[in-house]
């Protein structure tokens, strides 16, 4: 019952955000928002050096998957550095995502500060390019220094650059414990190509615009592989993992690849790690090949106009919308694979 009425809660939540979202009374549906602009006093509370730490989180989303909820907890890491305010921890909706990804380690869990006093604050949604609605946020978190407060993002705040936290990101995986018991189906002796095509949840719902803005065809993949296939000369064997869900006879126009093999019953825990390590990655629009895209070393050959942004550097390869390759994206990728 309990989980049933924090669910509804949540649902009611996002709704009221929805409605009311860009217009003038938003802002006001926050204890926050008054809080920084008719109750508190700054003055007492800046500059006391043994006033207690301010906090920052974001809250994962736990209906979602675990693309979407990374993308949750990059926001709330970025802009808790951004707003110079110490981040801290609330993991993942699964123990076993949690473990696996580790990038709670060496956190601060909120849990841990609420049983020490400390209270969670809901801050606004903000545009990340509105100077006048960061400036807000900014009075918000001024407005609560010296106070036991955990200021967590509105639900789903963006961060459209997931780039930014990398190197955190990447340091808290590959030195997570968990890595030294992982197996990959990899060889060393090969060159490694991971392909991720969505399909599963689009093809379930084909009426549902939000899904069908994910859809890339299957030509767009077999032009990029092609083109990928054609363009890196590597004295190791050619090998192409095909990661999607479904079964082979979905995916006949790949039946003619060499040294394929099907990953379509892998769980998604291996998969991603395989993306991660991956040669090459070739990424659909989807959370859960951009986020080992994040954290793969090597080259990401990704679709043009997805909602999060890419590096501008030599792993970064943009496709167009019809799979092919870029020009100037083929003279980066000839220079950093030959």
């Amino acid at each position: 019952m309990a989980k049933l009425l924090k669910k509804f809660n949540r649902y009611l939540r996002s709704r009221v955000v929805a409605k009311t979202r860009g217009s003038f009374i938003y802002f006001y549906l926050y204890y926050s928002y008054w809080n920084a602009n008719f109750f508190s006093n700054q003055r007492k509370r800046i500059g006391n050096e043994n006033s207690p730490t301010l906090y920052f989180t974001a809250v994962p989303n736990q209906g979602a998957g675990i693309g979407h909820q990374l993308a949750n907890w990059i926001a709330g890491y970025w802009w808790a550095k951004q707003f110079n305010v110490t981040f801290a921890h609330i993991p993942f909706s699964s123990e076993s995502w949690e473990s696996f990804l580790s990038f709670g380690d060496n956190e601060v869990l909120v849990s841990d500060l609420e049983k020490n006093g400390y209270r969670m604050v809901k801050i606004p949604l903000f545009k990340e390019n509105n100077f006048e609605e960061v400036e807000v946020i900014k009075k918000i978190i001024e407005s609560y220094r010296g106070k036991r407060v955990i200021l967590v993002c509105e639900q789903d705040q963006n961060y459209r650059d997931q780039f930014g936290v990398i190197e955190d990101i990447r340091y808290k995986f590959y030195n997570s414990a968990i890595r030294r018991t992982e197996k990959l189906i990899f060889s060393e002796r090969n060159y490694n190509i991971a392909i991720h095509v969505r399909r599963g949840d689009i093809l379930s719902d084909p009426d549902n615009a939000n899904l069908q803005m994910r859809f890339i065809s299957a030509d767009y993949f077999q032009n990029v592989l092609d083109q990928t296939l054609e363009i890196i000369k590597s004295n190791k064997p050619m090998h192409i993992y095909f990661f999607s869900q479904g079964i082979v006879d979905d995916f006949a126009e790949f039946s003619n690849y060499p040294n394929l093999h099907w990953c379509l019953d892998m769980t998604a825990k291996d998969s991603f790690l395989h993306m991660v390590y991956a040669d090459v990655l070739i990424t659909s629009k989807s959370s859960f090949s951009y986020k080992p895209a994040l954290l793969n070393k090597n080259i990401k050959i990704v679709p043009e106009n997805f909602w999060h942004g890419y590096p501008a550097n030599n792993h970064w390869i943009i496709a167009n919308k019809n799979g092919i390759i870029y020009e100037e994206c083929k003279i980066l990728l000839n220079k950093e694979v030959n």
